[in-house]
């Protein structure tokens, strides 16, 4: 399968080479994968952060009563010792990422807790357990 580029039909041909060349590069963003769980006692949020430990992740509950999950990781490399080596070429790592999820009127939000695993970040939200109300009762006759 040949990679093809996308063109506008209201834009001539000739201009493809001005915005596509090595001076533009065009971007190259991606978004971690996102798994939802629910059980009868909580939703699952999985986040998928390979290389990643806790301290590249800020979870927190805005104003808004949202989840806020924010993942920003860079990745710095130490000058070497050896000054007989010299780089041709070196590339540094750097990601950010940010993503606001709606909550569920049914979550507990002071017991949500969170935790890095195996490249994965787990969130649990817990829901509110309602208490089954019963309806059964004597009805005294007048």
């Amino acid at each position: 399968m040949m990679p093809t580029m996308r063109s506008n039909n209201w834009i001539p041909a000739v201009f493809n080479d001005l915005f596509y060349n090595d001076m533009m590069p065009k971007a190259n963003c991606t978004a971690p994968a996102i798994n939802v769980k629910e059980s009868d006692k909580a939703y699952t949020v999985e986040l998928a952060a390979p290389g990643m430990n806790k301290q590249d992740f800020n979870v927190h509950i805005n104003d808004e009563g949202n989840l806020v999950v924010k993942m920003e990781h860079k990745e710095e490399h130490k000058e070497e010792e050896n000054k007989n080596v010299r780089y041709l070429r070196r590339e540094f790592s750097y990601s950010k990422y940010e993503q606001t999820l709606i909550l569920p009127d049914d979550v507990k939000k002071d017991a949500i807790s969170a935790k890095v695993e195996d490249g994965v970040l787990t969130v649990e939200l817990p829901k509110v357990v309602e208490e089954k109300v019963k309806l059964s009762r004597q009805i005294e006759i007048a």
